[in-house]
């Protein structure tokens, strides 16, 4: 039997937000990459330019996830800059207060990248439907 259904051809008010595991992927590779270029420019050791591109990545990131990714793409992050950018490379160690620093800034970056495409979402949706 053929059931028919109704097409939409007409805008989404609200643009839908990419899955949480290509989000993930997306933030592993990014990561990896930055963490690399960071490196090879001369940072090694010095992390904090890292940390800047990765929290600009998040916020990249976090513009068109849910708010359900954010957490995991933080610590995606956290996690390659504690083991490639902070010597020795390839360990993964925990420094109190300045991981717990690093995870808050990645996380906050992530949830601000996504809190600003919502509001700008709906203020576009609202736009369209009056």
């Amino acid at each position: 039997m053929i059931e028919w259904m109704r097409l939409s051809t007409g805008a989404r008010a609200v643009p839908r937000p990419v899955a949480t595991p290509f989000v993930w992927f997306a933030a592993f590779t990014g990561a990896l990459l930055l963490v690399a270029i960071t490196n090879h420019l001369g940072a090694h050791g010095r992390p904090t330019a890292a940390l800047i591109a990765l929290s600009l990545l998040a916020t990249l990131l976090g513009a068109c996830a849910r708010f359900t990714a954010a957490p995991g793409t933080a610590l995606l992050c956290w996690l390659l800059l504690n083991g490639f950018a902070v010597p020795p490379a390839g360990q993964l160690t925990w420094a109190g207060h300045r991981d717990t620093a690093w995870l808050a800034c990645l996380l906050a970056a992530t949830v601000a990248g996504t809190v600003f495409a919502r509001i700008v979402n709906a203020r576009a949706a609202y736009r369209r439907v009056n």
